[in-house]
């Protein structure tokens, strides 16, 4: 690892879902002790940092998205001891430890809102987003949650709506007054206090609404893209103007960074998701005084065109100045990759092909667990839904607990090895043979393939800190260059299931890598790349 104070720039970040990754006491859900147990797997895959989704004190409405308490764990995840014992071991082996801040809302259980909602005139009776009906009794304006439906609750008591972006069970806090600022920063430095390396921060563009309250206008063109965006979810039908990404936020974050000052070596990933994302992207990270990087969800949608992929990175890049860009593509919100972007039956070499797609693009890079294993989308019942998303979708869309079930880690054992009780999420039986048990002895498994492009591409600076020039190419190949000082270097891919051959500028020479790629060959500038085919040449 990069021993300085810009480790993050170019690392991979390992996400790890705690409810999911494995759980050490026998109660069917994952937890912190079971994470630690497990540091020295994650190690092994040559990652840099480890992304911890939330494990606050949470009634878990929205699976810990919906903090009661900013500053401890939840019991069924173990307790600030069990944290501090996991950043301690996670630092032994040369992992950073990066947590979810779900800084937008709360839980409606948090006693600041208990408290916020008794009357108009408490102490904290201006911490949330309060607003009066319109004069026929309906919601103050016309915009909506990400979740369905009003992003307005009525609250009998004060007689006012509330603003929620999320769940009615996450009440939105209200930016616009600085004690809830000074309060947030103060929960974030908590956790600085404790060792901790950086933050990612939940619906990063969401912390300011317009304080006027102005109706969204309608959506000229009804497309993906943002968050939980669906045709079949009425969000999409409206252009989110006023109801996030303002202004002020640039000052939030401004503060945030100068907190994080404070803490040399700590950094900041922003999750960004709104129309323009990758200019939001480009203004949230530029200057080097607002947030360390940001990723979008233009990489976490059903396209994988080469056109689309040489757009969406060029898009970014022309804007991005000086800021930095994170990528995933997966994560605990969207289908599985190799479910969304694989074939039919996907092949290992496609989903080695992804892998490399993933890691060798500019910027930092997260890998969600299980994308190791080649994991699959979990088909699940309706009756095993836990999401509130899917449940209230369903069956057009079946929310993110596909996505979610546990870790395999062992055939053949009840519940893959993941417990010893029954899980909160089956672990599909297709899953089994993917476990990491049944990958690690063999020697080309999807697995060992992560393990060794990680370490392989740690020793090659164009792909860690270089800069990126997509190539203009036919069909669906798609080509760039990466440099860096002295080292240039080639990355060619074929996205489709037919071979295809094209003609290369240059003297470049394919490198030997470490995984059994489809590989590509190049002679006389003439490139060949079989069905998913993928070379590297310096």
């Amino acid at each position: 690892m990069q021993n300085n104070q810009e480790w993050w720039r170019g690392a991979t970040i390992y996400q790890i879902y705690p409810r999911s990754f494995y759980d050490s006491n026998g109660d069917g859900i994952g937890d912190l002790p079971g994470i630690t147990e497990k540091l020295d797997y994650v190690a092994s895959l040559n990652v840099d940092a480890i992304w911890l989704s939330p494990f606050f004190c949470s009634p878990m409405k929205d699976f810990g998205y919906d903090v009661s308490n900013y500053r401890d764990i939840d019991p069924i995840f173990g307790t600030l001891e069990d944290f501090d014992r996991l950043v301690a071991r996670a630092h032994e082996l040369g992992l950073k430890v990066i947590i979810d801040q779900v800084l937008n809302h709360t839980s409606d259980q948090h006693d600041w809102f208990q408290e916020s909602r008794q009357s108009r005139d408490n102490a904290r009776a201006d911490w949330y987003v309060w607003a009066d009906p319109k004069p026929d009794g309906t919601v103050p304006n016309n915009w909506l949650s990400v979740f369905g439906g009003p992003a307005w609750t009525w609250d009998s008591r004060r007689r006012q709506y509330y603003l929620h972006n999320f769940l009615g069970s996450q009440p939105d806090l209200n930016f616009h007054n600085p004690d809830v600022v000074d309060q947030v920063l103060a929960d974030v430095e908590f956790w600085l206090q404790r060792g901790v390396d950086g933050f990612r921060l939940d619906t990063a563009n969401f912390f300011f609404h317009d304080a006027q309250l102005r109706d969204n206008p309608p959506s000229e063109l009804i497309h993906t893209g943002g968050i939980g965006v669906r045709l079949d979810n009425p969000y999409a039908y409206q252009r989110h103007l006023y109801d996030k990404t303002q202004p002020e936020n640039l000052d939030f974050l401004k503060r945030l960074r100068s907190l994080l000052e404070r803490y040399p070596g700590t950094t900041t990933v922003g999750e960004v998701g709104c129309d323009h994302s990758l200019q939001t992207m480009a203004s949230y990270t530029s200057g080097g005084d607002k947030l360390h990087m940001a990723y979008s969800f233009d990489l976490l949608t059903d396209q994988r065109s080469a056109d689309f992929l040489r757009h969406t990175v060029s898009t970014i890049e022309e804007a991005l100045g000086d800021g930095w860009p994170c990528w995933s593509i997966g994560n605990h919100d969207v289908a599985r990759v190799l479910s969304r972007w694989g074939d039919a039956g996907a092949s290992d070499a496609q989903c080695l092909q992804l892998m490399a797609l993933l890691l060798t693009l500019r910027g930092s890079l997260c890998i969600y667990q299980g994308e190791e294993l080649g994991l699959t989308e979990a088909e699940l019942a309706y009756e095993d839904l836990v999401d509130p998303y899917g449940i209230n979708f369903w069956p057009e869309y079946k929310g993110r607990d596909g996505c979610r079930t546990p870790m395999p880690w062992r055939a053949g054992e009840p519940h893959a090895g993941f417990s010893s009780a029954k899980p909160w999420l089956p672990v599909p039986p297709d899953h089994h043979a993917r476990a990491v048990a049944e990958q690690e002895s063999r020697e080309t498994s999807i697995l060992n393939g992560y393990r060794r492009f990680l370490g392989w591409r740690r020793q090659h600076p164009a792909l860690v800190r270089g800069s990126i020039e997509m190539l203009e190419t036919a069909g669906d190949s798609l080509l760039f260059i990466r440099k860096h000082d002295d080292e240039s270097l080639l990355v060619a891919f074929n996205l489709a299931a037919e071979p295809i051959e094209l003609t290369v500028d240059g003297t470049w020479q394919p490198l030997q890598l470490p995984v059994s790629f489809a590989a590509g060959e190049l002679d006389n500038g003439r490139l060949r790349l079989p069905a998913y085919g993928v070379l590297i040449a310096g």
